[in-house]
């Protein structure tokens, strides 16, 4: 290593990119572990091998595993490759399109929802040929929504304007 022990705690090393998006997800990944906890079992569950909480107990602990991975190596922004330039626009466009994607899923159901949602993502992030953007939304949504429902018997609310006829 190429970093003496006091360049390695400089502020630039540090705070560098990878290390607060490590911090950021350990976080995140520690409020999901204690939400799954939350979890409610049925009586006798907790004999069983796998369980509602199981897969966020091991997902927890992959990305507290993954995000001290990141902690430990990350490098300084000019080592990494980061890019430096931040599209805030995209970022706050993406925030919106998902706050507006979980009311639609309320109201417009799951495959119109979520189609609507992929094709916008699609959109903001630049694609504009009709036939990629119709092609890569309503088809592979619908192919996962017969999988969900028919495949692994799953309920999927159906959104509210369907409902009320």
């Amino acid at each position: 290593m190429s970093d003496s022990p006091t360049n390695f705690f400089s502020k630039e090393n540090l705070l560098c990119r990878d290390r607060v998006g490590a911090i950021i997800f350990l976080v995140l990944c520690l409020c999901y572990g204690y939400q799954s906890t939350l979890i409610p079992l049925f009586p006798g569950d907790e004999y069983e091998p796998f369980t509602a909480r199981t897969l966020p107990t091991l997902l927890t602990f992959a990305g507290i595993g993954l995000s001290l991975l990141l902690l430990i190596t990350g490098q300084k922004n000019q080592d990494s490759g980061a890019i430096s330039d931040f599209d805030w626009k995209l970022l706050i466009g993406f925030l919106i399109l998902m706050a507006l994607y979980g009311l639609g899923l309320t109201y417009l159901g799951f495959v119109i929802a979520t189609s609507l949602f992929l094709l916008s993502g699609f959109y903001l992030l630049g694609e504009r040929r009709k036939p990629i953007l119709l092609g890569a939304s309503f088809p592979f949504v619908i192919a996962f929504y017969l999988l969900l429902t028919a495949g692994l018997d799953i309920y999927l609310e159906p959104g509210l304007i369907f409902t009320i006829w």
